[in-house]
């Protein structure tokens, strides 16, 4: 089974949208606070947190192929990188790793025990 093999279900791209939709929301708001409160220079916090949310964006436009959920993961990745411009990110975006995981596994447990 590959990376790409795995079955794509209605409820892991509700629960993933609503995931990502939020955490583009939070990324791009840490912009404005890396400029102002961290003193970042301002093409590298535009960089960082809008160029991670325009992917959580366009992550949830995929969600119904499972290279959306690739690109989801790598948002949780970059987004637990943006701490680097603004310290709290790093909460953050642990957090938001956290509940794209459960998405993932909540989703496919509860339609696995219902298609039964």
């Amino acid at each position: 089974m590959g990376l790409l093999d795995f079955e794509v279900t209605p409820g892991m791209r509700r629960l993933g949208a609503s995931v990502l939709g939020m955490e583009a929301i939070v990324v791009a708001l840490a912009t404005p606070v890396a400029i102002t409160v961290g003193g970042v220079e301002p093409a590298l916090a535009v960089t960082g947190g809008i160029g991670v949310a325009v992917l959580c964006v366009v992550a949830t436009a995929l969600l119904k192929r499972p290279i959306g959920y690739v690109l989801g993961s790598v948002a949780q990745v970059l987004a637990i990188c943006v701490g680097f411009l603004v310290t709290a990110m790093f909460v953050l975006g642990a957090i938001f790793a956290a509940l794209w995981i459960a998405a993932i596994i909540v989703a496919r447990r509860v339609e696995g025990v219902t298609s039964r």
